[in-house]
């Protein structure tokens, strides 16, 4: 089977022999791989889908709840920002310290340990009896949920067939979609019939239910590990050798600034659409979290799109879709408002399944210490400018918020084309 590797003039080389280092890691004794169109393949589909949603659902069922909160605590939006913010700011460290767990760990249980525990956290956070609790408990969900996102990356990348890694990631990425969409979504529908403790604990419950069809679901490990404990020099050197990788560096950036645009716009779209001239119910305010359905279609698309096109292209297009859609939400008119907000969903879901597809296909050694690098720079995009935003919501209203999202996508767009020479390291 021959592939275009992204950016490479007029050369064809054979995929699997250029991904044989994949698949012939130190850490694991390879097999083979899951190959598409086996059980074994589709049960852990759609186990990584549960966990998907699961992480996704859990760690953004909050944000609908940012204007209520910002009432009901009698704080401003940046404030009100925390509640979200502290959680994706533990879980961008916590994801970062997974990498040092030792290799023989069992990532199947692991992984159950934490949805189980953070779907346990949103249940303290339905009960806490003030601003400070919720905070707290929140910030532990956030650190427990930690042991998932490159835990599940690296489990896809040394267990895949290198061959349907691509897909395979794609899935995993509709699963956090589906997982956003319905913990922003069910949030706002529950707000109307019951109250926000209730909506809470309901996720927290759903949470649990996930953890447990995932550890059923999920096959038991194709390789054996055969890699000893690595001390933290060891570590250090992984980490280090990655962040001096240009292509990865620049994978990294793409990760934090994408992800910092698309939680501040969907941040800040609630309390603009709540007040005049929208005025818009909690109900009406989640349905625009449906637009995150175009992200469980275009995720595996993209990852698809990358055996054709490679990677460079399509990041680079991805990111540049995302713009368009931040210009078009400076519109006062709904429908354009709702339209850009679909623009950025699909853009920013089928970046995040390129970029994190090719963090795997890039890291020869240590694909776990860089799948948590490509997370720690994604969930600190995540919490350090979706706070920012409310900065520039405060002193400019949307105008301020597209001016930031814009800056920054139009940086997303400048790293992701200048890929094409680090992409032959």
């Amino acid at each position: 089977m021959k592939h275009q590797i992204d950016g490479m003039n007029a050369t064809s080389v054979d995929y699997r022999a250029c991904a044989k280092p994949l698949l012939a890691t130190p850490t694991r004794q390879s097999t083979g791989g899951l190959t598409r169109g086996t059980p074994a393949y589709r049960r852990a589909n759609v186990a990584l889908f549960l966990v998907g949603f699961a992480t996704f659902s859990l760690l953004y069922c909050v944000q609908p709840l940012l204007p209520n909160l910002a009432t009901t605590y009698d704080i401003d939006a940046a404030t009100s920002s925390m509640a979200l913010s502290l959680t994706t700011g533990a879980l961008a460290l916590a994801t970062f310290a997974s990498s040092a767990l030792p290799q023989r760990l069992p990532r199947r249980r692991l992984m159950f340990a934490s949805m189980l525990l953070a779907g346990i956290c949103n249940l303290l956070a339905a009960v806490a009896p003030g601003w400070s609790w919720l905070l707290l408990a929140r910030l532990v969900e956030g650190a427990v949920l930690g042991g998932v996102p490159a835990v599940a990356m690296a489990w896809l990348a040394e267990e895949m067939h290198p061959r349907d890694l691509g897909k395979a990631m794609g899935l995993y990425v509709a699963g956090t979609a589906f997982g956003g969409m319905m913990g922003r979504v069910a949030m706002g529908l529950l707000l109307d019939i019951s109250t926000w403790r209730i909506a809470t604990a309901t996720m927290g419950l759903a949470g649990i239910a996930a953890a447990v069809g995932f550890f059923l679901l999920l096959p038991r490990s194709q390789g054996v590990s055969n890699r000893p404990a690595l001390d933290f020099a060891a570590h250090r050197r992984l980490w280090v050798g990655h962040l001096r990788h240009p292509g990865l560096l620049r994978l990294f950036a793409v990760g934090f600034l994408l992800c910092g645009v698309f939680v501040t716009v969907f941040n800040y779209a609630g309390f603009r659409l709540s007040v005049a001239p929208f005025a818009l119910g909690p109900t009406a305010i989640s349905l625009m979290f449906l637009s995150y359905v175009s992200g469980m279609v275009v995720s595996p698309w993209a990852g698809q799109l990358t055996e054709r096109f490679g990677r460079r292209l399509p990041l680079a297009a991805a990111s540049a879709l995302m713009m368009v859609g931040v210009l078009v939400t400076w519109s006062s008119a709904l429908p354009l408002i709702v339209f850009g907000i679909l623009l950025v969903t699909l853009g920013f879901f089928a970046a995040h399944a390129i970029a994190s597809g090719w963090v795997g296909y890039l890291a020869k050694q240590g694909k776990g210490h860089a799948s948590s690098l490509y997370l720690l720079f994604y969930y600190a995009g995540s919490s350090l400018v979706g706070s920012a935003g409310g900065w520039f919501w405060q002193h400019g209203g949307w105008s301020g918020v597209v001016g930031l999202t814009l800056a920054l996508t139009l940086a997303g767009v400048t790293a992701s084309l200048t890929m094409a020479e680090e992409a032959r390291d």
